[in-house]
């Protein structure tokens, strides 16, 4: 499996992403090529080595004149035309109007207003449209399997916009980064761009600062500043690392959030658990427990990746009387898994099979077929189970 993991020890902004795509091995000329098919007026690109504080990369630039320069407020509608009526390939215009949106929401929540109401600034100018289409053809061109990113640092102080001068991290950014783990301070400036939240917030499948893969390639892309921190972005582009050879389960980084809850109307939690798995958790489950002075209580757990970290944590003040939680980051090790349709007497059964080096060790039909079934049969689910155990004829469509 190749997986592309951003390496935020100073940030990540659009440019900053380019040059380190670059490095890491995406051809110039087709990036050059591919820009050329979304008519954005005229600009000029600069690809160069340079360094900072001793680490050497690639630079990327988008040169344009003060009048172009100025002709950058564009809503939505503007922008999704603009990449709708280019030569780009399906693929990266989805990821270009999904990058787009990512920033368009955030503005719109921030600013209190309908993502029609929104017009782009900074993030509307050619720069910032070469910076986020760039995006979308690089990643189309590594065609990574999974992309990871370390925690970001956001940097401090603040920063001068179209707005006014605003607090860093700039809102906009923060509202996409809810969810992720972020860091704070290293230097006294804006270290993460709008656009470079919205790339992570976007294409990220998982958070974490273990990098438990085999690095082939590493890239580095020059930033604009020279601090104390180098003021790259590093990726590294490499291969999934197996504990064992032939092992087929994969773990990833997860979340527990917990709260214990002695106070409550147990006929609600039916309702909250179902609220959690609507908002992406992976798990909800409820652990009986004695409490101080003996009373009864419950340990209601969730499982759930970084991004949905905050809306499990927003469920749980809003929807139970808990005053206070508890969080931890976990490993998830999961066998490989493939369905297939089993054929029985009443109609098609789905089977989950887990793999291990190899070779199928556990097979279960899906619960919700089960109880289908068995409403419409008039049976029981046990009969239905004691069917699937006794071994029928099926058909797999795995």
């Amino acid at each position: 499996m190749k997986v592309l993991y951003y390496d935020c020890f100073s940030g990540i902004s659009g440019d900053m992403n380019l040059g380190a795509m670059l490095d890491l091995g995406v051809d110039p000329s087709y990036l050059l090529d591919e820009l050329k098919k979304i008519r954005i007026g005229s600009y000029e690109i600069q690809i160069q080595r340079d360094q900072r504080r001793g680490i050497a990369g690639t630079r990327f630039e988008v040169l344009t004149s003060r009048e172009d320069s100025s002709r950058h407020e564009r809503n939505y509608r503007d922008i999704s035309r603009l990449i709708q009526e280019s030569d780009l390939s399906e693929e990266v215009k989805d990821l270009s109007l999904r990058l787009f949106l990512k920033i368009g929401e955030a503005e719109a929540r921030v600013h209190g207003c309908t993502l029609e109401e929104i017009h782009f600034h900074e993030v509307g100018a050619v720069d910032s449209i070469i910076d986020v289409v760039g995006a979308a053809l690089c990643l189309d061109y590594l065609k990574a399997d999974r992309v990871l990113s370390s925690a970001v640092e956001l940097g401090g102080g603040v920063v001068r916009c179209a707005h006014g001068i605003l607090p860093v991290p700039a809102p906009a950014t923060i509202e996409m980064l809810k969810g992720i783990p972020v860091t704070s301070g290293a230097v006294p400036f804006e270290m993460t761009t709008p656009t470079g939240a919205a790339i992570l917030a976007a294409t990220v499948h998982s958070f974490t600062d273990r990098m438990n893969f085999t690095p082939q390639k590493i890239g580095y892309g020059i930033g604009t500043r020279d601090t104390e921190i180098p003021n790259v972005l590093r990726l590294y582009l490499g291969e999934l690392e197996e504990d064992e050879p032939g092992d087929d389960a994969a773990q990833e980084d997860a979340w527990l959030v917990e709260c214990n809850i002695d106070d409550m109307n147990p006929e609600l939690y039916e309702e909250v658990m179902d609220a959690l798995l609507e908002k992406g958790a992976r798990d909800v489950y409820l652990t009986p427990i004695l409490m101080k002075k003996s009373r009864p209580a419950v340990t209601l757990s969730i499982i759930c990746d970084s991004r949905r970290k905050k809306d499990m944590e927003e469920v749980l003040w809003y929807q139970t009387t808990t005053f206070g939680l508890r969080s931890c980051p976990i490993a998830k090790t999961m066998l490989k898994r493939e369905l297939s349709e089993v054929e029985t007497p009443y109609g098609p059964v789905t089977m989950k099979h887990g793999f291990f080096r190899g070779r199928k060790i556990k097979s279960k039909p899906e619960y919700a077929d089960c109880k289908r079934i068995a409403r419409e049969k008039g049976v029981s689910i046990r009969e239905v189970l004691e069917m699937l155990a006794s071994g029928v004829p099926g058909k797999g469509t795995g």
